[in-house]
């Protein structure tokens, strides 16, 4: 197999750069003067403008620099009195997933942002019992409910006993808020055709003491419940709703670029068709949209030729709806929210996964080989890994991988890291990983964590500030659905280290502005080996840029959720978000 040279890949990002106008006339220049251009090209780089011509970045310096070398190029004041920064990338997000669940009825443990505004949380047991009769008491009779929201560690365990009392004539499914796990009622299970022997071929279907399903259906088993019930969850009006709602958060929240973290997952030709009807491209859309395949949808297809097949979808030789990386998204572990990350013994104290350690979804002898024909074909790696027993076994995968000093020198990304021990810490500065953290687990969940996790361990939830100390380039996503698709929030979140109950969460892990806003820019654009055409504002990158009315280097971690987004400059297109209100 032939290695991908990574001059190959920016073909996948956008089109060569054209030849610079000429410096001393700029006939097809335009400078944008601002109150201040953040270029992240270094930690103190702030201009007084940016010039720009067609889609591609020229020069950025002083007003009268630049217009003393381009003495022909057009000046554009429009964003005088605001602050322009590289355009905010979220590196993780789920469109498709979004697309599915933001138009089903939602019981969140928290207020939850939603294209249709925020939605109240259920704070308590009986408040998402209530909230969740409310829903089935709605639907029409015959009908089959799903929704989405549920979280035991807010809302306590949840069992087919728990549904059926709800409603034991029509199927009721619960999806977790964690999107890992679902919870039917015996209706359901009935509808589904689903049986104990499952169990024999799927991780995550959960038994009870005499061997019967308990109505818990989650991770590798999951899809199962998706493809049983795929009338309802997978309904074109529904889908095409909630992909819609998804990409206007995106827009209001400035993002000019994001990557879909699991492609292929629900299926190559629903998820196709749904980002061709909905995304389109750049400019219609907003945003840029790249794809990740998902290695277990790789597998399922393609089989012995998986890595051609990405190979050909990074080339173009096979046509996909939005440009494919030369990447492959894995799983080491499972999620955070749902208890199912992997600990160390002695596992979980407390909560739905009590005397357990959680799970494996490749295991410690499974990574490497799973990940082994993409990396010999010169492809990286953005792997899921979120406890530290996974950690400890994602980071003896990369260095096996690595080979040395000697060895390949791929992009190795673990997303989410929720949580590490300093040891691995220290050893993913050493084996140049990288990170794509998550928003949300330590404002939404650290201090739920701290009685399933104990203290000592809970306090290592997150710790990006270790992780940059260390050396480990660190971006950070929203994982949207889970937490809103808002860059400027989820990186506030880790310059305070701040949580839903008004705490400060171990303000030694906290990053300064720079590297906060580095993360949801620079870094950002590195985890998707982006970094050469997007995340700084320099000389040949693409003019992305989002526009703000304050500069978040001048302002508290607390109040970057509420700096104003006027919109972005994509490809060197302005896409200000009052047209886009009045469309």
């Amino acid at each position: 197999m032939k290695r991908i040279v990574l001059a190959a890949s920016i073909a996948v990002a956008s089109c060569a750069a054209p030849s610079s106008p000429d410096p001393a006339a700029g006939e097809g220049v335009v400078i944008y003067p601002a109150k201040a251009v953040v270029t992240m090209a270094g930690e103190d780089v702030v201009a007084e403008a940016v010039a720009v011509s067609g889609d591609r970045v020229v020069s950025t310096g002083t007003l009268a620099r630049l217009t003393a070398a381009m003495p022909a190029a057009a000046i554009d004041p429009e964003f005088a009195d605001e602050v322009i920064v590289p355009g905010l990338i979220d590196p993780h997000v789920h469109v498709v997933l979004g697309a599915l669940q933001y138009n089903l009825p939602i019981t969140p443990p928290w207020p939850m942002a939603t294209p249709h505004g925020m939605k109240s949380g259920l704070p308590n047991r009986e408040a998402f019992l209530g909230g969740l009769t409310a829903i089935v008491e709605a639907a029409e009779p015959d009908s089959t409910v799903v929704a989405y929201g549920y979280h035991n560690l807010v809302h306590g365990d949840l069992t087919k006993a728990d549904l059926d009392a709800i409603t034991s004539d029509q199927p009721l499914i619960v999806w977790h808020y964690s999107s890992h796990d679902f919870y039917l009622n015996s209706a359901a299970i009935e509808a589904a055709g689903f049986t104990p022997a499952l169990a024999q071929s799927f991780h995550g279907v959960d038994l009870d003491e005499n061997g019967e399903l308990t109505g818990r259906i989650y991770e590798d088993a999951a899809l199962l419940v998706i493809q049983a019930f795929a009338g309802v969850i997978l309904a074109p009006e529904n889908v095409t709703a909630g992909f819609q709602g998804f990409s206007s958060m995106l827009r209001d929240a400035g993002v000019t670029t994001t990557a879909e973290m699991a492609y292929g997952l629900f299926g190559w030709e629903m998820e196709d068709a749904n980002i061709r009807a909905n995304w389109g491209d750049a400019q219609a859309a907003g945003y840029h949209l790249y794809l990740l395949p998902e290695y277990r949808a790789l597998e399922r297809t393609y089989g012995d030729g998986k890595v051609q097949a990405v190979l050909d979808m990074v080339s173009g030789e096979q046509p996909t709806p939005a440009p494919v990386l030369p990447r492959v998204k894995f799983f080491t572990d499972g999620a955070f929210y749902s208890q199912t990350m992997r600990l160390s013994p002695p596992g979980y104290l407390s909560g739905q996964s009590k005397g357990s350690e959680g799970l494996w979804v490749a295991g410690p002898d499974g990574i490497v080989p799973a990940i082994q024909p993409y990396w010999d074909a010169g492809l990286g790696v953005n792997i899921h890994s979120n406890g530290d027993a996974a950690q400890g076994a994602t980071l003896k995968a990369l260095e096996t991988l690595r080979n040395g000093d000697d060895g390949p020198g791929n992009s190795f990304v673990i997303e989410h890291g929720g949580l590490f021990s300093p040891e691995q810490v220290e050893a993913a500065g050493r084996l140049n990983a990288q990170l794509s953290a998550a928003s949300h687990y330590v404002f939404y969940m650290a201090h739920e964590y701290a009685g399933p996790l104990g203290e000592v361990r809970a306090q290592w939830i997150s710790p990006l500030g270790a992780l940059m100390a260390a050396g480990v380039p660190v971006a950070v996503h929203s994982d949207a659905p889970l937490a809103p698709p808002y860059p400027l929030r989820a990186a506030g979140v880790h310059m305070t280290r701040a949580t839903r109950e008004g705490t400060v969460y171990e303000a030694d892990m906290a990053l300064s502005a720079h590297e906060a806003l580095e993360a949801i820019t620079l870094d950002a654009a590195r985890v998707l080996g982006l970094e050469a055409e997007i995340g700084s504002i320099e000389p040949g990158k693409r003019a992305d840029f989002t526009i703000l009315g304050a500069n978040p280097l001048d302002t508290a971690g607390s109040d970057w959720d509420a700096i104003p987004v006027w919109g972005v400059v994509l490809d060197g297109v302005k896409h200000p978000l009052a047209e886009q209100a009045t469309e």
